[in-house]
């Protein structure tokens, strides 16, 4: 659940940057004087008390109270083994060059008539807010998968 739940909010984090980039994708000045920069989200597994690696390569044999018998061999989880999620490490600025138009009536433009605009793709954009949201949605998905299996659960034992 915790999982999910991290997932979840990184994600929607994400889905705000990259709104963030369409509202500003013909902003030719910010504080700075320049055109706005595309910004971009990173990141980073949020580790349990073991990785997911080493969840699934251990080495343990002994059976343990979640292995099936006959198959010991198999590393299986234990009640302390649970993943941590995920997290932002970094919201980072596309260092890309800036694209250029030519617009000499534009208060921007320099003395050749050229605007800088951001280096901002609004259909990649686009692209990008489509798989934060089927993820966010899959997050959902098994949030809700675990919640119908934890009420099943507590019914078994009426």
């Amino acid at each position: 659940m915790n999982i999910s739940a991290s997932a979840l909010t990184a994600t929607r984090l994400r889905m705000d940057v990259i709104a963030e980039n369409i509202a500003n994708s013909s902003t030719t000045r910010t504080e700075t004087g320049e055109p706005y920069r595309r910004r971009f989200v990173v990141f980073q597994e949020r580790r349990g008390t073991r990785d997911f690696a080493s969840f699934f390569h251990g080495t343990s044999n002994v059976p343990g109270p979640n292995t099936v018998p006959g198959m010991s061999h198999i590393p299986g989880p234990r009640h302390t083994d649970r993943g941590g999620g995920v997290r932002v490490v970094h919201i980072g600025e596309d260092q890309s060059d800036f694209k250029f138009d030519f617009n000499p009536t534009h208060p921007d433009a320099d003395e050749h008539g050229m605007v800088r605009l951001p280096n901002v793709e609004v259909v990649q954009e686009m692209v990008d807010m489509m798989a934060a949201f089927r993820a966010y949605e899959a997050n959902i998905t098994a949030l809700n998968v675990f919640k119908d299996m934890a009420t099943r659960t507590l019914e078994i034992g009426r």
